[in-house]
């Protein structure tokens, strides 16, 4: 039977929750909707990943990171105020979209896509936040091993050329404004609406 290698074809469940497995349960991959991915290719976690090395179908795992494992520190800079006319379409703000704890889709201005949680909505500018919704806390999956298989060349090269796609709550790849570097980067919403603006804090 395969094990989890490099390349493999890696499909899974997991419960994860925030802390331990006493804490809040934050996300699920289940039977019906599992996660799939190429290990190896930098979708996941780094540590979580390595957890999971050697394993094969059908065997449990549980995997704790602590914070700095998963998506660090809550980063202060990554708190950024946005000039209100960015959110403007057809000239009208968006108000559907930008509310309130609203999750936004995002890109700066060097491609990378983000999602701005919204904090504030004043008369000139929205206060959103960049920082992924797990950054500050330790992580706890527990979860089965589903599917282990051999990527095809084709798989590889595509997930690859891609770049690392998304799995769940693992992705290395969840993007805050801070991992990016906030300083000189500009913001434009997913949609292709409203233009680039600073990224004062």
């Amino acid at each position: 039977m395969l094990e989890i290698g490099k390349y493999s074809m890696v499909t899974l469940t997991y419960d994860l929750f925030v802390d331990d497995e006493k804490g809040e349960l934050v996300e699920q991959a289940t039977k019906t909707q599992p996660l799939e991915f190429l290990y190896g290719a930098g979708a996941m976690l780094p540590k979580f990943e390595s957890h999971l090395a050697g394993l094969r179908e059908g065997e449990p795992f549980t995997v704790k990171l602590n914070k700095n494992d998963a998506y660090g520190d809550v980063n202060e800079e990554a708190l950024v105020e946005l000039p209100k006319h960015v959110f403007l379409v057809d000239g009208k703000f968006d108000d559907e979209l930008i509310k309130l704890g609203n999750t936004v889709p995002m890109m700066s201005s060097n491609g990378q896509r983000l999602n701005g949680l919204v904090l504030k909505i004043n008369d000139e500018i929205v206060k959103m936040d960049f920082n992924h919704p797990l950054a500050g806390e330790d992580l706890f999956f527990s979860g089965t091993v589903l599917g282990v298989r051999e990527a095809s060349d084709d798989e590889v090269s595509q997930i690859l050329s891609v770049g690392a796609g998304g799995g769940c709550g693992c992705e290395s790849g969840g993007g805050s404004c801070g991992s990016g570097g906030c300083g000189d980067d500009s913001y434009d919403t997913n949609d292709g609406s409203g233009g680039g603006c600073g990224c004062g804090v």
